[in-house]
């Protein structure tokens, strides 16, 4: 499902919502989550799950055209950790 795709099926579900007013509200949504990892918060929603960011170590890996190895600098990188209810509702049991 693409970002397109989840806005028009909000839109569908959302009485006197254009799909214009859903986009907007899904792209503050998305642009909140970002502002709050980037400044380090966790974002958790219960029943769904939680965004926060684990930082990578640099180390050491290889350049697979040369075979030569290289450092990979230490990053910061967004982790998604799914809820218990998502996880069952993947997994065809029924949530709750």
């Amino acid at each position: 499902m693409t970002k397109t795709d989840l806005i028009e099926k909000v839109s569908l579900k959302t009485a006197g919502l254009t799909k214009k007013q859903t986009e907007i509200i899904v792209n503050m949504l998305f642009d909140s989550i970002k502002e709050a990892l980037a400044t380090g918060d966790k974002i958790e929603i219960r029943g769904f799950g939680s965004f926060r960011i684990r930082d990578r170590r640099n180390r050491e890996g290889r350049n697979p055209k040369t075979g030569e190895t290289v450092t990979v600098p230490q990053k910061r990188v967004p982790f998604f950790k799914a809820g218990k209810e998502l996880k069952e509702v993947v997994d065809g049991k029924s949530a709750g």
